[in-house]
């Protein structure tokens, strides 16, 4: 599995304001490496290794990268400077030779986090007390009842996908770093059939909405010169 972490983002995790995380911070990326270190121990529940891909920023210091790698290996992760957003595919050359050995040399073992037979809530709560380090998750007896009519009617076998901020291992956004004996907190859940899984809404958070009337890709085309037109 290949995460993907930024100077940027660790800082802001060490508690840096948006608009300072230009400025070298070496102690703020040491202190917002807690979050990833978080992912690396995440992905290694599921039986499987991490490599950390680091998004380049040109504001990024030396230091500061360097204070990146240091802490996968600590954790017994690889990270990999990657610079493909100014120099394309060969600034990722790198990071594909790892995933390539890693996929040569790991000999797989991947297990998911909990079984099928486990009551759809009762996998919610796994999640949020394994990956998000939550104390449990909580939900309304209304939830309750309609995750029993969804087993009740065939579907207790799926699987789950909890919805929530994209900022915070809990549903606080606000709630930075790697905070743990939180209450995750399911106010709605979703049924995709056929997609094949159950959707847990939690905390305050906006699922992506559909495709609009008329979807952009109708405007993309090649001209006669074979060039494409339309993207923006």
């Amino acid at each position: 599995v290949v995460i993907v972490a930024t100077a940027r983002a660790l800082k802001m995790n060490g508690g840096v304001a948006k608009a300072d995380l230009a400025r070298e911070d070496v102690d703020a990326v040491r202190r917002g490496a807690v979050n990833l270190v978080r992912h690396i121990e995440n992905i290694r529940q599921f039986g499987v290794p991490a490599v950390v891909a680091i998004n380049h920023f040109y504001t990024d210091s030396d230091a500061e990268v360097a204070a990146i790698v240091e802490a996968a290996a600590h954790h017994g992760s690889r990270a990999i400077l990657c610079r493909h957003w100014a120099e394309g595919g060969a600034g990722a050359v790198e990071l594909a030779d790892a995933v390539a050995e890693l996929c040569d040399t790991h000999g797989g073992g991947f297990a998911p986090i909990y079984g099928d037979e486990l009551s759809l809530f009762d996998k919610i709560d796994t999640v949020a007390r394994r990956i998000y380090r939550a104390e449990h998750a909580v939900a309304e007896p209304s939830v309750l009842a309609q995750l029993k009519r969804w087993e009740d009617a065939g579907y207790g076998h799926l699987p789950v996908c909890l919805a929530k901020t994209q900022y915070s291992f809990s549903t606080d956004p606000a709630l930075l770093g790697a905070p743990t004996g939180h209450i995750v907190p399911v106010r709605e859940v979703r049924l995709a059939a056929g997609a094949g899984f159950v959707v847990a809404i939690c905390g305050e958070i906006m699922t992506m909405p559909g495709l609009p009337r008329v979807p952009a890709a109708e405007a993309i085309r090649l001209n006669d010169e074979g060039l494409i037109e339309g993207l923006f």
